[in-house]
């Protein structure tokens, strides 16, 4: 049983941090969000789902133009990036604008269950344009980045296997690492950081101290937004096809590693989510051969959501988190 769990662990470890990234951006928005207002965010996952959707769509376009041809394929990347982020973090914003704003004084149940309606309002709305341009509201985008690189980990410990690594992992995990340093950098050297670190410590006394609440939210939902978006793009070169219901249960995951890490530390969600990637490829390897066949892959899913109870159960404020009273 080691023995087997040894072959495949490089290989695990290299599909956990490419996963494991993916998790710990989109957790990101829900944290950001969390820490200010105390929602919890469950649209968020379909603003990933959203981004991953355009994204592929300027992919396509790009195709059909001939320009992919035309330029490299990390600088168009790159492109989409830039424009994916700011498409879907205006679309944060305007959530924020037109569903919690209004709410923002309503019991908490309330802004829960507008999260969750919008969550299924921008699936519904996702799958039902998709169908209407393409007949099918599952999208295979252009393949990119498809190189594999070999890991010679055999030569560190001869149980172990080599690990194969394509080049949109290496970009994926690259550009994660950038983006989750530059939010860090933002929200702990910066103006506009010190004052989303001031309206999550107290609303009401940084209003009083001239901070412009409403701005550093919508700031917030951008950010967050944006940065789900772009991970959305991420998501779709790395593993190709993509659905409207994309967003759901990562989003679940996503959130599950925020709570992991501390829901509300932003270097805790970074933590969490690559923890989180972590252990769900370790089960999704190794799930049969500790289970003697009783259980396969398929039940990773399960082990993440054990992995949230289990926290809930023995240490709520997560890894990172810190006990605290709640607001009144």
């Amino acid at each position: 049983m080691l023995s087997e769990i040894l072959h495949t662990l490089p290989q695990v470890l290299v599909d956990g941090l490419t996963l494991g990234a993916v998790y710990a951006i989109v957790a990101l928005g829900y944290t950001m969000v969390y820490g200010i207002l105390e929602l919890i965010n469950f649209a968020h996952g379909e603003i990933f789902m959203t981004g991953a959707f355009i994204g592929t769509a300027i992919f396509l376009m790009l195709t059909g133009l001939g320009w992919m041809g035309a330029m490299p394929a990390l600088l168009a990347l790159i492109l989409v990036l830039v424009v994916t982020s700011a498409l879907t973090g205006f679309l944060g914003m305007g959530i924020e604008r037109v569903a919690y704003r209004p709410l923002r004084k309503a019991p908490k149940l309330i802004t829960l269950i507008t999260a969750i309606g919008v969550s299924f309002l921008l699936q519904d709305l996702v799958r039902f344009i998709t169908e209407l341009k393409k007949g099918n509201y599952i999208i295979t985008g252009p393949s990119l980045f498809t190189d594999q690189v070999t890991i010679q980990t055999s030569s560190l410990l001869s149980k172990f296997n080599n690990a194969q690594l394509k080049s949109s992992s290496i970009i994926l995990i690259v550009i994660a690492i950038i983006m989750m340093f530059a939010l860090d950098f933002f929200v702990n050297r910066t103006k506009w950081g010190m004052a989303m670190r001031a309206v999550a410590q107290d609303r009401e006394t940084a209003a009083l101290m001239s901070v412009n609440v409403n701005k550093v939210i919508s700031l917030t939902f951008f950010i967050g937004s944006a940065l789900g978006g772009a991970t959305g793009v991420l998501f779709a070169v790395q593993y190709g096809t993509i659905d409207p219901y994309i967003g759901f249960i990562l989003g679940l995951k996503a959130f599950t590693a925020a709570v992991l890490g501390g829901i509300g530390n932003i270097r805790g969600a970074m933590v969490g989510g690559i923890l989180l990637g972590l252990l769900e490829m370790f089960a999704a390897a190794n799930l049969s051969t500790l289970s003697s066949g009783v259980l396969g892959a398929e039940y990773k899913d399960v082990f993440a959501f054990v992995i949230l109870i289990m926290v809930l159960i023995f240490k709520p404020e997560g890894i990172f988190g810190k006990a605290v009273t709640e607001k009144v």
